[in-house]
C-alpha cells in the first residue's frame, strides 16, 4: 500500500512540477511584457489582433475592426427601429384618438340634425295650425265689408284660398258675395265649394 502511494505521488509530481515550473512563470513573464510594452507606447492589443487575425482557429475568435464597425452598425440600427416603432405606436395611438373624435363629431352632427328636423317639422305644424286661425281672422272681416267690395276682392284671389275663406263665413255673408260676382265666376267658385265639401 505504501507504493501504491508512492507512485500515485509520483505520476501527480510532474504536471504540478509542470504547471509550476513553466506555466506560471510564463503568464507572469508575460504580463509584466505587455505592461512594459504598454508603458513604451506601444499597443500590444492591437499588434496581438493583427497577428492573431492570420492564425486560422484565433482568427475567428477576434473580432476585426470591420467586423465592430458592423456590430456598431447593427447596434444603432436596433435602436433606430426601436425608436421608430414608438414613433409609430404613438402615431397609431393619435390616429385612435382622432377616429373616436370623428365618430363622436359624426354622432352629435346626426343629433343636431335630427334636432333641426324635429324643430322644422315642429315649425311646419305650427304654420299649419295658424293657417286656419288666419282664414278664419280673414273670413270674419269679409262679414263686416260690403258685399260688392269682397266680391272683387274673392274674384282677384286663388280659388283655393276664395274656398277657404266662403267656408268660413256664414250662408248670408257667402250669397251675398257670390251675387256681386260675375255669374261665370260664382259658378265656378260655387262648384269648387261644393267639391270641397265633399271631400
Amino acid at each position: 500500500m505504501e507504493k501504491d502511494y508512492t507512485t500515485e505521488k509520483k505520476k501527480m509530481n510532474p504536471f504540478l512540477w509542470f504547471l509550476f515550473a513553466i506555466i506560471f512563470p510564463l503568464l507572469i513573464a508575460t504580463v509584466i511584457a505587455v505592461i512594459g510594452f504598454s508603458i513604451a507606447g506601444i499597443n500590444v492589443l492591437d499588434w496581438a489582433k493583427e497577428k492573431g487575425s492570420n492564425i486560422p482557429v484565433v482568427s475567428s475568435m477576434i473580432e476585426t475592426p470591420e467586423e465592430e464597425s458592423t456590430g456598431q452598425a447593427q447596434e444603432k440600427a436596433a435602436e433606430q427601429l426601436a425608436a421608430k416603432n414608438e414613433e409609430i405606436e404613438q402615431l397609431n395611438q393619435q390616429v385612435q384618438d382622432m377616429e373616436s373624435t370623428i365618430e363622436s363629431l359624426e354622432e352629435e352632427t346626426i343629433r343636431l340634425e335630427n334636432r333641426n328636423r324635429q324643430n322644422q317639422e315642429n315649425a311646419e305644424m305650427e304654420t299649419e295650425e295658424e293657417a286656419p286661425d288666419t282664414i278664419q281672422t280673414i273670413a270674419s272681416s269679409f262679414k263686416d265689408m260690403d258685399s260688392e267690395q269682397a266680391a272683387l276682392i274673392i274674384q282677384d284671389l286663388d280659388n283655393q284660398t276664395a274656398i277657404s275663406i266662403l267656408k268660413e263665413v256664414s250662408n248670408k255673408v257667402r250669397g251675398a258675395i257670390l251675387e256681386e260676382m260675375e255669374p261665370a265666376e260664382a259658378a265656378t267658385l260655387t262648384q269648387l265649394f261644393i267639391d270641397a265639401n265633399n271631400e
